[in-house]
C-alpha cells in the first residue's frame, strides 16, 4: 500500500515519542513462508519468545509458529475448521492452562448475521530443531451476533482477568466497543455481543495513510491493566485505572507511540509480562516491530 512519503515522513518528526514504550532500533522478520497475510498475532503465554500468527480470510486454517527473532517453527492445523475472514489472534491463561482464540469476525460489507470465536488450548511449543506439524480439533466455539447489526471487526482481545472478550468496531463513527462473555464450553446457543462504550484512534497528525483511524488489531495485558490497538499509522495505548471498566478506559484519548512504518499493519500482541510490545504487516517476510518498556517505567 502506498502511503504517501512526504506526509508520512512529516507525521515521523512531528510525532514526540510516547513515554512507557520504546521501539527497538533493530528489527527482525519472519521467515516462514506459510505467514503471507498475518492478520492477527498473540504471544505465547507458555514462553515469551514464541509468537504464534494467523493469516487473514481464504487462507487455511492454520495457526503458524515463530520465534520473536523470525525463525519459523511450524504451524498447526485447525481440524474441521473453515478460514472465512480470520482477523486477531489472541493467548490467554485460564485456571493454569494456556489458550489460543481465534477470531473469524471479519465483515468488510456487515452482511454476517453472525461470527465466531474458536478457542483451543495453546499446542506443546517444540523442542530446539524440531518444528510444529499436527492438526488439532478446537475446544470450545463461540457463536455471536452484535446487539445493534452486523459488524465488521478485526480487533478482539481476552481479559483473562475480568473473563471478558473485548471488541472494537472498524468503519463506524465513532468506533464501538463491545463484550462477551468468556466462555469455555458454550451452550447457550448464539451469544449476544453488547455494546460498552465507544472510542476513537484518531492519527495524531495529519496524514495520507488509508484508513489510518481504523483498528486492525487489539491485545489486552495478562494482569488487565493496559490495552493496545493498532492502525495502519501507529500502535495507541489504553491504561486501565483501578476500579475502571474497559468503558472508562476506551472512552479516553490513547497514547500514542512512535509510528511503526509498516505498510499493512493488522496485528498486535503484548508479552505476558507486560514489557514488550510486538506489531507485524500483512505481506510476505513482514519485519518483526517490538516495542519495549521504558527502563523507568515500573512493570504493567
Amino acid at each position: 500500500m502506498k502511503t504517501g512519503g512526504i506526509t508520512l515522513s512529516l507525521a515521523l518528526a512531528l510525532l514526540p515519542v510516547a513515554s512507557g514504550f520504546e521501539q527497538a532500533k533493530e528489527r527482525q522478520r519472519i521467515q516462514s513462508g506459510g505467514i503471507t497475510e498475518a492478520s492477527g498475532m498473540a504471544v505465547s503465554p507458555r514462553d515469551g519468545r514464541f509468537l504464534w500468527v494467523i493469516n487473514d480470510s481464504g487462507a487455511k486454517p492454520a495457526i503458524h509458529l515463530v520465534q520473536a527473532d523470525g525463525t519459523d517453527r511450524g504451524s498447526v492445523r485447525l481440524k474441521d475448521v473453515k478460514n472465512k475472514d480470520w482477523e486477531d489472534l489472541d493467548s490467554f491463561t485460564l485456571n493454569g492452562k494456556s489458550y489460543l482464540l481465534v477470531s473469524d469476525t471479519g465483515d468488510n460489507d456487515s452482511k454476517r448475521d453472525s461470527v465466531t470465536l474458536w478457542i483451543l488450548r495453546e499446542p506443546e511449543l517444540p523442542k530446539d530443531g524440531v518444528n510444529l506439524d499436527a492438526a488439532v480439533t478446537p475446544g470450545s466455539k463461540i457463536q455471536f451476533k452484535y446487539e445493534d447489526g452486523p459488524r465488521d471487526c478485526e480487533s478482539v482481545a481476552v481479559d483473562e482477568k475480568a473473563g471478558k472478550i473485548l471488541l472494537i468496531s472498524k468503519r463506524t463513527k465513532p468506533l464501538h466497543v463491545y463484550q462477551l462473555p468468556l466462555v469455555l464450553d458454550n451452550k447457550r446457543g448464539t451469544l449476544i455481543a453488547r455494546k460498552v462504550g465507544t472510542t476513537e484512534v484518531k492519527c495524531p497528525v495529519a496524514s495520507l495513510i488509508p484508513f489510518r483511524d481504523q483498528p486492525t488489531g487489539l491485545d489486552i495485558s495478562a494482569n488487565g491493566k493496559l490495552a493496545a490497538a493498532v492502525t495502519y499509522y501507529g500502535v495507541f495505548l489504553f491504561p486501565k485505572k483501578e476500579g475502571e471498566d474497559w468503558a472508562d478506559a476506551f472512552s479516553r484519548k490513547p497514547t500514542a507511540l512512535d509510528p511503526h512504518r509498516l505498510t499493512q499493519a493488522e496485528s498486535v500482541a503484548i508479552s505476558k509480562d507486560g514489557k514488550s510490545i510486538f506489531v507485524v504487516s500483512e505481506g510476505k517476510n513482514s519485519p518483526i516491530v517490538r516495542y519495549l518498556e521504558s527502563p523507568q517505567v515500573p512493570s504493567r
